[in-house]
């Protein structure tokens, strides 16, 4: 039986987050605030669902 990495849907939620709040900030100086907003909250989610595996010890 192998094991699979497990997801963290609350990594998700705060890549999302943080993500969203730094796009926006660089998007502000690059120009556009909203469109930063949106492609950092969609990079921010998926580095921190990917990155931040969650607990190993759930059964």
């Amino acid at each position: 039986m192998t094991k699979k990495p497990h997801r963290n849907g609350r990594g998700l939620f705060l890549g999302a987050l943080l993500g969203a709040v730094v796009g926006a900030l660089l998007g502000r100086a690059a120009g556009s605030a909203l469109f930063g907003a949106l492609l950092g909250a969609v990079v921010g989610a998926a580095l921190l669902y990917r990155v931040n595996p969650g607990p190993w010890n759930r059964e």
